[in-house]
């Protein structure tokens, strides 16, 4: 009975393997072209207009309907 060549195909060492996705990652990371701050701060007025806006939607069918509810009731 002859012995099979053991594969050297084994998964590297589980830290090795966490260090490389960090690299990986920074090094993507660096590559990322980042607004700039007017930019940031002209986009975030803009998600709050929007999201007061679907806020007093909302309220307002949420009254009506309420008040359609108490002339059933």
């Amino acid at each position: 009975m002859a012995n099979a060549p053991k594969s050297k195909n084994k998964k590297p060492n589980w830290f090795r393997r966490v260090g490389a996705k960090f690299k990986e990652t920074f090094s993507e990371l660096k590559r990322v072209t980042w607004p700039t701050f007017p930019t940031v701060l002209k986009t975030t007025g803009l998600v709050l207009v929007i999201v007061f806006a679907f806020l007093a939607i909302v309220t307002g069918i949420d009254r009506l309907l309420g008040w359609l509810l108490s002339l059933i009731s």
